[in-house]
């Protein structure tokens, strides 16, 4: 089923009641879409991430359904050959034939939200996807959202927007967050104003209050996703990285979002916890600064799976999660491979809730 947002006759999901929940909200499953041969990430090193990335899907697959896009036959077998190889639970992975031009599920894939009392308790919010600013092919990605509809069987909304899921963290409580380096960039919505990109984000993901930071870090290729800096690990708290070292590229952007967190309120008053994590000691491949952070980790049922950077500041990174998230395992996956891509597990990866 289409629902087109041009029409403003048709009621929004907000206007509806459906709200997009909070990542730890238990999942019905986790969305990928498998790398393969012509992805334009991991030039050159592409083979070496299959070991973490079969990890990841793995370490997911302990708790809830893992479905994967994959983009032919022969993919979808060489995914269950090493996938047995690994001992891994088949009857807990759904192959779906779904041309990708790339991995990166979390910008290309599906927006779920909710609304039990509805009659469709679920639906898909389906953004533009230009990815990042029309950097690279795209056209295969931003028809996942509707093909993933027409799996379920669930309602597809089109916003006619430029979004990505990195670009947008939630409360799960009304509250968004995001920055303004990436929603109000000219390669994004060049012809909305600030006030109404924040009406596209509260009518179609369902919030009541969108709070801006400003800049991401060095080296993220989508110009500030919110998932490299800041994440909500409970409705009222905040996970932030920092960069100790004044004479990092980091330490300024950091320090300035810190501030400006520590202005937030919100939508009842409260000012959120917060958490801070170091950032790891810097990633650098063929001349090239990396977007490695901790804050890239994603909460699965069972877990919060974090890139690990062979560095000391792993460990403290992990402490800090643990503290954050003390019903779930930490879980280090090594990504100094996959953040060749320019992304780790976050960016990988998309929640469909249980609903």
């Amino acid at each position: 089923m289409k629902k087109t947002m041009i029409d403003e006759s048709i009621p929004t999901p907000r206007e509806l009641g459906y709200r997009f929940p909070a990542e730890w909200a238990e999942h019905r499953a986790t969305w990928l879409s498998y790398p393969h041969a012509d992805s334009y990430s991991w030039p050159g090193t592409l083979d070496r991430i299959f070991p973490f990335y079969n990890l990841f899907i793995k370490e997911l697959s302990k708790g809830e359904q893992v479905c994967i896009n994959v983009r032919d036959e022969e993919l979808r077998n060489r995914v269950i050959h090493d996938l047995t190889l690994l001992d891994v639970d088949l009857s807990k992975i759904t192959l779906l034939l779904h041309p990708t031009n790339d991995a990166w599920c979390r910008d290309h894939g599906p927006a779920f939200l909710l609304n039990p009392s509805a009659k469709e308790p679920k639906v898909i919010v389906s953004w533009k996807y230009n990815a990042w600013g029309n950097k690279y092919d795209h056209d295969l990605d931003e028809k996942i959202p509707e093909l993933v509809g027409k799996f379920l069987g669930v309602p597809v909304y089109y916003p006619g927007i430029v979004m990505e899921g990195g670009a947008v963290d939630f409360n799960g409580n009304g509250t968004l967050l995001t920055t303004n380096q990436c929603l109000l960039h000219e390669n994004r919505n060049p012809g909305l104003f600030q006030h109404e990109i924040e009406e596209y984000l509260q009518n179609f993901y369902g919030v009541e209050q969108v709070l801006w930071l400003d800049e991401g870090i060095d080296g993220d290729d989508t110009n500030g996703h919110i998932d490299d800096i800041t994440r909500f690990f409970r409705e009222d708290a905040l996970v932030t990285m920092v960069e100790p070292h004044q004479s990092d590229s980091n330490h300024k952007i950091l320090q300035n979002n810190l501030r400006r967190l520590k202005t937030f309120r919100l939508s009842n008053g409260k000012q959120p916890d917060i958490a801070e994590i170091c950032m790891p000691s810097p990633v650098i491949y063929d001349g090239q600064r990396l977007p490695a952070s901790y804050a890239n980790f994603y909460i699965a049922n069972k877990s919060v799976i974090v890139p690990n950077f062979q560095c000391k500041q792993d460990d403290q990174a992990m402490r800090v999660l643990e503290e954050c998230f003390p019903d779930r395992s930490i879980i280090g996956i090594d990504s100094v491979d996959i953040i060749w891509g320019l992304g780790s597990f976050h960016c990988l990866s998309q929640q469909e809730p249980k609903g």
